[in-house]
């Protein structure tokens, strides 16, 4: 689709057309395989008048929850759901419903969310006075709220997961280099891009891994790649086919790019100097203002043969430069995907761990993960072994206080958690003041660290002038996706199956014909469920086994039934059933009830016993499949039954669906 841009910033206006417009165009975006960051601060706060209907405003957090459901149906490019910034500005009458909106984990799923912090406020936060609350409909003073109180809230929900974020919203600005064609008021998704409204950016990374020669940087050759990136990416903003009109004019009206790094942290133990020290701030400032000075010499001399950006007059470089091709040059982004495929550390991170465990489909096989860096040093030093490589896996995947690990070894190889908040801050500190857009960075804290530990890193980084930050505690999030033993606690393990079991097999007419659903109990209740449709073979019953076996795993690795049913319950399908008891939705909606009535212990009368090799009185035996049922020739795309061949047409003869030749 050539959408080649990976962040993008729509406008909020306070108005119902405009909100659902914003909606609309959120939605290409992600179907081209971009994210989007908004600023709701411009809507009226809950419990405004509306004159338009003379109701009461709902505020922007219920908004939020709207663009949310919508990006839960749409996938980035085809592949996933798209991702979502939302930034609130800390004077909005609803800022601590925003700070507390994403307690409830199932609530606003496709958000990170940033406060957008004042000077005014934070200087007012230290001092713990109180602040104004400024309605964005009538600019209009309405409360006070106590800063102090309002930071302390943002930090307490910044410790429990890693959210609110903030943005230096004032920092951002005295940045701006195009305030007289606005003011930013948002970022992207990961926040290391600030944009104008409709404003894109196309990202571009360095792995300055490959760039070290005779522990030295390669300077010369690094020019040579800043040089050539810089046209490569100003390249892009041409070749590139956007979402929607407003978005190309604004994108190539200012140009902007963000080159950035990454591989740092593999940098530095080439070179041998441990990340967080000082020698490794001094290396971050060279690297990026080397970066930075010869990315504006490159833009300068695009400008001069294609042009400057169209806001050029007016902007911070009017006046004090010949050209410019672009707005802005240089980014610090995650790279979490390419730096994988290119081999390399994540940005400007530290290493997750020097050794980890990844569990692979057999339980019992384990592949350990080592540092490529790591591991041929301990080969040539000699010693590299499992039991070695075992206990930095179990010491959380650092090589701190291992006996086997000579001390010079410990000091070059850090992982995240071997380094303090603070020390996070300043490498954030270091790149930062040499690139022109925002630097991504989170702020590792281990588990045990508190509160306060959060507030100090917050306060910090506005002291030393970032543009925004974000924490994580270690283990706080239940989809944290890289783990070491310690944070990991007891593996779940499903409870085994007896080799005799007892359960109940209820008939349940659906749709789609009788669904047979088996639930079955050991003694320490529901562990087992299995669903089948009368004469449904196929896909049909592929897939209701496999969504009882889903269940049965949930069930016995302690997941609650009625978490179950609720998950199941009201899914609907084409064929929905009215029976005695109400509506069947569907098969997982049967199953679901079915589920539901036996642990609520509804009476279930006893079936009749039969007797299959009695004699004279006893029951009849079954009937023997007759030879005129014809063999099914492929699955009903209505109800998932099989279809028969009959008179040149295949025939469905549950629902009827037919279709010839």
């Amino acid at each position: 689709i050539q959408q080649l841009s990976a962040c993008f910033v729509l406008p909020v206006e306070d108005s119902m057309d405009h909100i659902f417009e914003t909606l609309k165009h959120a939605a290409l975006i992600h179907q081209s395989g971009g994210g989007t960051g908004f600023s709701f601060s411009r809507i009226r706060p809950a419990g405004d008048i509306v004159r338009s209907t003379g109701g009461i405003a709902s505020g922007p957090v219920s908004f939020m929850k709207v663009f949310n459901s919508a990006t839960d149906v749409i996938k980035q490019g085809g592949r996933r759901r798209g991702a979502n910034m939302g930034i609130l500005l800390v004077t909005h009458p609803d800022i601590m419903e925003f700070i507390t909106c994403k307690e409830d984990v199932r609530e606003i799923t496709n958000f990170n969310i940033s406060v957008a912090a004042t000077d005014d406020f934070m200087e007012k936060a230290k001092k713990r006075e109180d602040y104004d609350l400024i309605n964005p409909r009538t600019g209009e003073k309405v409360a006070t709220l106590n800063a102090g109180e309002v930071f302390d809230k943002i930090v307490e929900g910044a410790w429990r997961s890693g959210e609110p974020g903030i943005i230096f919203i004032d920092e951002i600005n005295r940045h701006n280099p195009t305030l007289h064609v606005g003011e930013i008021e948002a970022t992207n998704p990961c926040g290391e891009q600030p944009l104008l409204p409709y404003e894109s950016c196309n990202l571009g990374s360095i792995n300055l891994a490959r760039l070290v020669k005779k522990n030295d940087i390669d300077w010369e050759k690094l020019k040579d790649v800043v040089w050539k990136a810089v046209h490569f990416l100003d390249n892009v903003i041409d070749m590139n086919k956007y979402p929607i009109p407003q978005i190309e004019e604004m994108t190539v009206a200012n140009r902007k790019i963000g080159l950035g790094v990454m591989g740092f942290a593999d940098t530095l133990i080439q070179l041998g100097i441990p990340y967080g020290s000082d020698e490794s701030f001094a290396l971050a400032e060279k690297i990026m203002s080397f970066i930075q000075e010869e990315g504006k010499r490159a833009s300068i001399e695009l400008g001069k043969q294609r042009g400057s950006f169209p806001n050029f007059k007016g902007s911070v470089y009017d006046g004090k430069f010949e050209a410019m091709r672009n707005a802005t040059v240089t980014t610090i982004a995650p790279t979490g995907s390419i730096s994988i495929i290119a081999g390399c550390s994540s940005g400007i991170e530290p290493l997750f761990a020097i050794a980890f465990i990844r569990n692979v489909l057999d339980k019992d096989d384990r592949l350990y993960e080592i540092n490529p860096y790591f591991e041929k040093m301990a080969r040539d030093m000699g010693f590299f072994n499992d039991e070695v490589m075992q206990k930095i896996a179990d010491n959380h995947g650092s090589v701190r206080g291992i006996a086997e690990v000579p001390e010079e070894v410990q000091r070059i190889f850090v992982t995240s958690l071997d380094i303090s908040p603070e020390l996070h801050v300043r490498m954030q500190a270091a790149f930062q003041k040499y690139v022109d857009n925002a630097t991504s960075k989170t702020i590792n804290l281990r588990k045990d660290a508190t509160v306060d530990d959060v507030r100090q890193a917050y306060l910090l980084a506005h002291e030393l002038k970032c543009k925004g930050i974000t924490v994580y505690r270690y283990g706080s999030r239940p989809e944290q996706v890289l783990s070491t033993k310690e944070e990991r606690g007891e593996e779940l393990t499903p409870r085994a199956r007896p080799p005799v079991v007892q359960g109940i097999t209820r008939k349940i007419t659906t749709g789609c014909g009788n669904l047979y659903v088996t639930m079955n109990v050991d003694e320490r209740g529901l562990f087992e469920v299995f669903a089948r449709l009368g004469k449904a073979g196929g896909c049909a019953d592929a897939q209701l086994e496999s969504v009882g076996r889903l269940i049965s795993l949930c069930l016995r690795s302690e997941i609650k039934p009625r978490e179950i049913v609720k998950q199941l319950k009201a899914i609907r399908c084409p064929n929905p059933r009215l029976v005695r008891g109400g509506p069947i939705l569907s098969c997982p909606d049967a199953i679901a009830k079915a589920i539901e009535e036996y642990i609520e212990g509804k009476e279930i009368p006893e079936a009749p016993r039969l007797d299959y090799f009695g004699g004279e009185g006893g029951q009849k035996k079954p009937r023997p499949i007759q030879s005129t049922e014809r063999a099914p020739v492929g699955v009903c795309p209505d109800c998932g039954s099989p279809l028969v061949y009959e008179e040149g047409c295949r025939i469905c003869k549950q629902c009827g669906f037919s279709t010839c030749g």
